[in-house]
């Protein structure tokens, strides 16, 4: 992918926070940076920041400029910026891959030939796509812990639907725009559904509310119906994690 159209941007967010963004549209390096750039200013521990998170293209950093001078915050990024090329730093220590069965296809995950017709692919090549690909962890957003996963190559940058699916449940795949949603609960939209899993995105009762983060990887395994119904009648997801950084 096209790499950053401009240099980072350092911007206040009123008083609750300082955000760099790394790109004025989502590409691969802009991504790779941003979570990059969080996590190693997360490592330096900074008192003034009470929290961060990554979206598609920026990071975030939550301090309360009312206390903290937002032009001394905006020097020390500034420099960490200069230090590197952030779309070529190595992710951040303690990814883990995610191995994650789902359907792919039929009344499971209905839109599934219309996604790889869109895409201009035989079933067959679609699956495979979506099987083979290594899927980083781009995001959280929209509902709680719901991950957007990419890139997937240049065929599946297909628009979304002109009209919403009324709704589409928890564990549901949706493609688009080269991405692919895992849905943490049951919604509309407007993304093509093209995989069923039993993977639940939010566990308000664990210790770790959210399985996945930014930065982590994801690769989906295709299991028959039958299976799929199996993981759900026990309550499970049948996923295995692995750490891979």
């Amino acid at each position: 992918m096209e790499a950053p159209p401009f240099s980072p941007l350092i911007r206040s967010v009123g008083l609750t926070g300082v955000l760099i963004t790394f790109g004025a549209r989502a590409t691969d390096e802009a991504n790779r940076a941003a979570i990059a750039f969080r996590g190693a200013v997360d490592a330096l521990a900074w008192p003034e920041v009470d929290e961060s998170s990554s979206t598609l293209v920026s990071a975030f950093f939550r301090i309360d400029l009312s206390k903290h001078s937002f032009l001394m915050i905006q020097d020390r990024l500034a420099d960490i910026l200069a230090s590197r090329d952030w779309s070529a730093t190595p992710l951040p220590e303690g990814r883990a891959l995610w191995t994650i069965p789902a359907v792919f296809g039929g009344a499971r995950a209905p839109q599934f030939d219309e996604a790889a017709e869109a895409a201009g692919l035989s079933a067959t090549q679609a699956l495979a796509d979506l099987t083979q690909t290594r899927l980083r962890v781009l995001t959280l957003g929209f509902a709680p812990g719901q991950p957007y996963l990419g890139t997937l190559n240049a065929a599946w940058d297909i628009p979304r639907q002109v009209g919403l699916t009324p709704n589409v449940p928890a564990g549901a795949l949706v493609a688009a725009v080269r991405q692919i949603c895992l849905f943490a609960k049951d919604t509309p939209t407007g993304w093509r559904h093209v995989g069923q899993s039993s993977f639940a995105c939010f566990r308000p009762d664990a210790d770790v509310p959210f399985p996945l983060a930014p930065g982590d990887e994801v690769q989906f395994t295709e299991v028959s119906v039958a299976e799929l119904e199996r993981l759900e009648a026990h309550g499970i997801d049948g996923a295995e994690r692995m750490v891979i950084a």
